[in-house]
């Protein structure tokens, strides 16, 4: 049976073939839908964790018990697992684990490019990168194999183009999932734990692996295999390049590469030898073209081949002068009319982001659905770095500025995901070291930009159960916050009036703002508004960015198909007339 899987859906088949039994994750795009599909299957045990370095723990304490672990994250994500992933590779594994890393070539929604074939390298763990779905699922079944033979975690890159791009893959319609057995644990201290003296060891045991893997790379050619063509042209790729390669110069000779690091020299040297002038196409960085020059080969690489962002089939057969006679890529974009990211019409953030840009704050922002506070209109955001910068960021603004300079004042704004992924320790920095700074929480009771994953806060877990939700003005108090204040963002006025009485106290406080996703609790807030009659054409209302109102012959006209009757414009308009509707959900009080 052939059947059309994205990418994130193929690792998921594969990992369900591997019999895998645990998988955890901390959403992220494009990786998210991993997690979610395996939860659907129903057979993998799977857990959403608080952040990418507990997720990848518990997949070790996993694989050190003796059962198959796949662990998933963005390539940020990575970074905040970068701990106990290095150390992993000196332990290695008794069941097999597998870290899923997916990469964001032309950073669709990620802050930064990075290639983390690097990290891998770093790590001296093997690098498995599929070209299509059907790689995507086969090579999760292989990295298993590879993690369990040779005692090492394995990496399988994946980028954008792969997560979310279709193709077709071949399944059993019968196959049932069948766990693979736990391995027996046999306590090693030697090797588990990584006291200086063990891990002097360890780490020759590793540089053996890596001669190891670099002969597995020359050998298996289901992973790094020669297509001979025109010998007059010789490319290596790898990942989605492959595809690219294939449609753009369908004649030449190509060097696959699955198994990506460590590179299998003598099958390189194999492929040069056969051809007039060697190419390597890659996204990203030079990182297999670094490898081949490392060889004494001279390749032709990133000269002619752009160092950022995406590449397609017309950026390929242009360096090779051939037209493929479309219009390209860029050209359609052109075509299109910019359509920014928005904030939902009636979301709380709207409405906290447009009292800080009134008020002239200094806002260290974060990672999340509030990060487009920082776009026009709302211009309400000065910085956001990563996910949980928001709070020491603002500890440090406040060191620099003063309280009192330029009589700016800071302020830290954070979800609750990301207050849970990283913010936390650094509120108990602020604390211990006498901060005075003020931190927001704005709570919508879900992790909202990845597409509504549940987190601790939330009460339920990846597999639906119902469980502990965390109570995040307990836990700040239990931080050693005294001030800790909750309100409701929709009342401008008294979140104002709150944000004030904290920025103007001498030590920590924390606001939480709690108004639920309208994504995910569509019930109206209360009944759509109708301005065309009252409207004087202020204007004032546009201010707020919301996707219902919108200028039609100098006046604002509300679109009550989009309209959740959440009454922020008949707040601040004093010219409408505009009554607020009841708004249908419980009070917060401050």
């Amino acid at each position: 049976m052939r059947k059309l899987l994205s990418g994130n859906e193929a690792i998921a088949q594969g990992a369900r073939e591997a019999g895998v039994l645990f998988a955890s994750a901390y959403p992220g795009t494009p990786s998210t839908e991993i997690l979610e599909t395996i939860a659907r299957q129903g057979d993998i045990r799977v857990q959403w964790a608080p952040n990418e370095k507990v997720a990848y723990e518990v997949a070790c304490g996993v694989a050190l018990g003796g059962g198959r672990a796949l662990v998933a994250m963005k390539h940020v994500g990575v970074n905040v697992a970068a701990d106990p992933l290095f150390s992993s590779s000196y332990s290695g594994v008794n069941g097999g684990l597998v870290l899923v890393s997916a990469d964001d070539p032309a950073m669709h929604s990620s802050q930064n490019e990075q290639d983390n074939r690097h990290l891998a390298r770093a790590a001296k763990i093997p690098v498995l990168e599929p070209s299509d779905s059907q790689e995507a699922k086969d090579f999760v079944r292989m990295a298993f194999d590879i993690s369990e033979e040779l005692d090492t975690p394995v990496m399988l890159r994946v980028t954008t183009r792969i997560c979310h791009s279709m193709s077709p893959v071949v399944l059993d319609a019968d196959a049932v999932y069948i766990r693979k057995p736990i391995r027996p644990y046999r306590r090693k201290m030697s090797k588990n734990v990584l006291l200086p003296v063990h891990a002097r060891r360890r780490h020759e045991v590793v540089e053996v692996r890596l001669e190891r893997l670099a002969q597995l790379g020359e050998s298996a050619r289901e992973l790094n295999r020669i297509h001979w063509g025109d010998r007059t042209i010789g490319i290596v790729t790898s990942g989605i390049a492959y595809q690219y390669v294939r449609e753009a110069v369908p004649h030449a000779s190509i060097l696959k590469l699955g198994l990506t690091y460590p590179l299998p020299a003598d099958l390189v040297r194999e492929f040069a030898g056969g051809v007039d002038e060697l190419y390597v196409v890659e996204e990203l960085d030079p990182f297999l073209e670094g490898e081949i020059r490392a060889l004494g080969l001279r390749p032709v690489g990133k000269e002619v081949f752009p160092l950022t962002g995406e590449l397609d089939p017309d950026k390929v057969a242009a360096v090779f002068g051939i037209d493929l006679g479309g219009d390209g890529v860029e050209a359609v974009d052109e075509q299109l009319p910019v359509r920014p990211p928005v904030l939902c019409a009636g979301c709380g953030h709207r409405a906290a982001f447009y009292t800080l840009s009134k008020m002239g704050l200094v806002v260290t922002g974060d990672i999340g659905c509030y990060t487009l506070g920082t776009l026009p209109p709302l211009l309400a955001m000065d910085s956001c770095m990563c996910m949980g910068a928001s709070v020491g960021m603002a500890q440090g603004m406040e060191i620099a500025l003063g309280t009192a300079a330029d009589e700016r004042r800071v302020l830290g704004v954070i979800g609750d995901s990301t207050f849970i992924h990283s913010g936390i320790t650094g509120l108990i920095n602020m604390v211990y070291n006498g901060g005075a700074g003020t931190l927001l929480i704005l709570d919508n009771g879900t992790t909202a930009m990845t597409g509504h994953q549940d987190h601790p806060g939330t009460g339920v877990t990846a597999s639906g159960e119902k469980t502990h939700s965390l109570d995040f003005a307990a836990l700040c108090r239990a931080i050693g916050v005294r001030r800790v204040r909750e309100t409701d963002p929709y009342d401008m006025d008294r979140l104002e009036a709150v944000l004030n009485e904290e920025l103007a106290a001498d030590e920590p406080s924390v606001i939480i703002c709690r108004a639920p996703c309208r994504l995910v609790e569509r019930v109206p807030l209360g009944h759509p508004a109708e301005m065309e009659i009252d409207c004087p054409g202020c204007g004032v209302c546009l201010e707020l960015g919301c996707p219902a109102i919108e200028e039609l012959d100098g006046r604002s006209v509300i679109d009550p198909a989009v309209c959740t009757g959440c009454g922020l414009c008949a707040q601040i308009c004093p010219f409408c007339g505009l009554k607020v509707d009841t708004i249908r959900r419980d009070p917060v009080t401050a």
